[in-house]
């Protein structure tokens, strides 16, 4: 089943670029933006994460995270983001455990999904952005959810 808005953002723990373990529950206390996207160097998802890097500062400075999610390896990541200059974590969802559990999968569930989560400082999911051809709304909407959360 889908997470929706209102839900707690379950607990995950995957390896990142660098191969070391990071936890959602390690950022408890700020928002974070989580983008689940269908695969390393690719253009669309190439053109959501250089506008996640473009706006990087933006999300920082509204005391966010910002963490991307495919099933690609650690090193493919590690290449993808020294590639792009891509200065967030990026996760590996070997088995796509954490995307089935969040309901990140696309159409009849065949591909993987283009899914942005923005949780706020308590893990409760805030807003819910699911278009796969949309690739820079992804970024537009979660900054507008994030600063109205900042606002409040």
């Amino acid at each position: 089943m889908a997470i929706k808005v209102g839900d707690t953002a379950p607990n995950f723990t995957l390896p990142s670029q660098s191969g070391s373990p990071v936890s959602l529950s390690d950022f408890r206390g700020k928002p974070v933006v989580v983008y689940f996207y269908p695969k390393d160097d690719t253009p669309g998802c190439t053109v959501e994460s250089c506008a996640f890097r473009d706006q990087y500062e933006v999300f920082k400075s509204a005391g966010a995270e910002v963490i991307g999610i495919s099933g690609d390896s650690p090193e493919s990541h590690q290449k993808f983001a020294s590639k792009h200059q891509l200065p967030f974590t990026l996760l590996s969802d070997k088995d796509n455990k954490v995307r089935k559990q969040y309901g990140a999968t696309a159409a009849f569930g065949l591909f993987p999904g283009r899914v942005t989560y923005v949780i706020d400082k308590d893990g409760v999911v805030r807003y819910v952005f699911d278009s796969m051809f949309n690739f820079k709304g992804h970024v537009e909407e979660a900054l507008k959810t994030l600063q109205a959360l900042v606002n409040n």
